[in-house]
């Protein structure tokens, strides 16, 4: 009882420890970029007396933009601890299951049949891509589904990364159909842009990103029991399939609507579920926040890095993503063998 109290009290200062450099991190990049504002020029803007160019180099550019990446590691960091829970299975995550290749490919619908006739709306993408993300899950449970038999969590993932493969060839097929902006608009994307830093599309997006997290937070027993087998699920009274396709769908409206506003971030929830399990450990109750915050830590440091260091073009936030966590996730892959 004394250890487990430790632990509880250890895994919630890691998550006040990651809020507050979440915090200290998105201060320095308001005060970042190529128009550099001094710590006290931002307060002034945040306290309402800033100039208007001082305001619109905030509220417009700066601001939106950091929510976004919050939110988005918020997303991605919850969904990877989802399914890598109910898979029990550490490799398992959005874009190894083909979940963000399924809602990329219906972005890409939106960009060729919808925007391109002026009907785009605010709700209309992240829609598309949970409709695309859900309908690519569903695919990949049935095609590993057998009857009276448990599904393989290997097979699910196998089926992931082949039904992605598909996803990624006709994605290629509907580009030609693009114009050069369309396909800037694309390549951007599937490299991880958070392109969608408007505040419609926040606006959207944060009741999505925060009542899900409830959701899933709220389950968090739920994914304890499941996570050391539906066997003992069951025994433990859990009705496995009731949630299993809850805490499913959860995931993918989670990881789809992120990927949809902020580009192709499947890194990071990949990655922040086991940064989070090293520091924290396996109760949910403390990953599950841990793993959302550690992926909004992410993404607003490595977009903090886009926007400061001095690099060659506009480079995707999901480029910088990849350079920092492949090195980590490397080390992981030794360590495990």
């Amino acid at each position: 009882m004394i250890k487990r109290r430790y632990t509880m009290k250890r895994g919630i200062i890691i998550n006040v420890v990651l809020m507050v450099l979440i915090l200290v991190f998105a201060i320095i990049s308001m005060n970042s970029g190529k128009m550099n504002l001094s710590p006290l020029e931002v307060l002034n803007v945040l306290i309402g007396n800033g100039t208007d160019k001082q305001n619109l180099i905030v509220f417009d550019f700066r601001l939106p933009r950091i929510v976004l990446s919050i939110l988005v590691g918020l997303g991605m960091g919850a969904a990877g601890v989802v399914m890598q829970s109910l898979l029990r299975n550490d490799m398992a995550s959005p874009g190894t299951l083909g979940i963000s290749s399924g809602s990329g490919l219906f972005v890409l619908f939106f960009v060729v049949f919808i925007a391109s006739t002026g009907k785009s709306s605010f709700i209309a993408l992240p829609l598309l891509a949970f409709v695309g993300g859900l309908l690519a899950a569903g695919l990949i449970f049935l095609l590993s589904y057998r009857r009276g038999r448990d599904i393989s969590p290997i097979g699910l993932i196998l089926t992931g990364v082949a039904l992605g493969s598909g996803y990624g060839a006709l994605t290629t097929f509907l580009t030609l159909k693009l114009d050069d902006s369309q396909m800037n608009f694309m390549l951007y994307w599937l490299a991880g842009s958070l392109w969608g830093d408007d505040w419609g599309y926040i606006s959207i997006l944060t009741p999505w990103v925060l009542i899900l997290l409830g959701y899933i937070f709220y389950k968090a027993r739920i994914l304890d029991a499941l996570h050391l087998g539906n066997q003992t699920a069951q025994g433990l009274g859990v009705s496995v399939k009731r949630q299993f396709l809850g805490l499913s769908i959860a995931a993918v409206a989670l990881s789809s609507g992120s990927v949809a506003v902020g580009g192709s971030f499947f890194f990071v929830g990949l990655i922040a579920p086991h940064m989070a399990r090293k520091l924290v450990g396996p109760d949910h109750k403390l990953l599950i926040p841990a793993a959302s915050l550690a992926g909004g830590l992410v993404v607003v440091l490595a977009d903090t890095i886009t926007r400061t260091v001095s690099l060659v073009g506009d480079v995707p936030t999901g480029i910088v993503i990849t350079v920092i966590s492949v090195p980590y996730f490397l080390y992981l892959l030794a360590k495990a063998k």
